[in-house]
């Protein structure tokens, strides 16, 4: 059995990420993989003081533009899941805008990448 002592050392990591998700979890829809693209809505003087130092961070992490989510996570020491819910909230709250990621099909027109092959294969044979 553990010591009162060994709980005390463990609870604030378990308590904090779940102060910072206000007791949110993520939402059941995709909308916040990894490579959606998030930037802040408005400027850093229309944000309302009663957000949370975490959520004025990652506002002021979006605002250089759009990044990931994996970027925005990477320019905090916090776990991926609670940057995810945290953003989910501050996108619903009109915050954040995001946008999708084109999808590696779309990237490159397939019958311009066959012209380039076939004019490859004439050249060099």
């Amino acid at each position: 059995m553990r010591d009162s002592e060994d709980w005390d050392l463990e609870a604030p990591e378990l308590v904090r990420p779940y102060v910072i998700t206000k007791g949110r979890r993520l939402p059941d829809d995709d909308k916040l993989s990894l490579i959606t693209l998030v930037t802040a809505a408005l400027e850093q003087g229309q944000r309302p003081s009663r957000l949370s130092p975490e959520e004025h961070r990652l506002l002021d992490i979006c605002s250089a533009g759009y990044l990931s989510v994996a970027e925005v996570a990477g320019h905090t020491r916090l776990p991926l899941g609670v940057v995810r819910i945290v953003l989910a909230s501050l996108t619903e709250s009109g915050y954040l805008l995001t946008r999708p990621p084109v999808a590696r099909a779309r990237l490159a027109d397939k019958e311009l990448l066959e012209e380039v092959l076939n004019g490859l294969r004439t050249k060099f044979g």
